[in-house]
């Protein structure tokens, strides 16, 4: 459904710390893009959908984008509740902040297990599964 989306932080290099733990656990990759960005995905080989992460301004943005003045939320798909507790249990050692445990979500009939974990910049962070 989406090609890619991207989002500002304040230091990319406690950044790409975290989002390099988290990515690894999920099986993704972070791949380098500028100095000033990085990107997650699949791989260098399979880069879309991707998310963009830096600290440049793109030109099209304008005065009005903050960084982390409305923190977003970020759901990554994870291929089973294995995956789930090494998301958070890597996004903890990489500075993350708990925000949720893995565990059930939502109603029953979802079938859904997640975790939760803000990123350095206060951004909510998930990764699930649907069972």
């Amino acid at each position: 459904m989406l090609d890619h989306m991207g989002f500002r932080v304040k230091d990319l290099k406690a950044a790409r710390r975290f989002y390099d733990a988290c990515a690894n656990a999920l099986g993704l990759a972070t791949i380098d893009n500028t100095d000033e960005s990085f990107l997650v995905g699949r791989s260098a080989e399979e880069p879309l959908p991707f998310i963009w992460v830096g600290t440049a301004l793109p030109a099209f943005w304008t005065a009005a984008h903050r960084t982390s003045a409305a923190p977003i939320h970020v759901a990554f798909a994870a291929k089973d509740r294995t995956a789930v507790d090494r998301f958070y249990a890597a996004a903890l050692d990489a500075g993350g902040i708990d925000n949720g445990a893995p565990g059930p979500r939502g109603p029953e009939a979802m079938s859904y297990y997640a975790a939760f974990v803000l990123d350095p910049d206060g951004n909510n962070v998930e990764a699930g599964v649907r069972e």
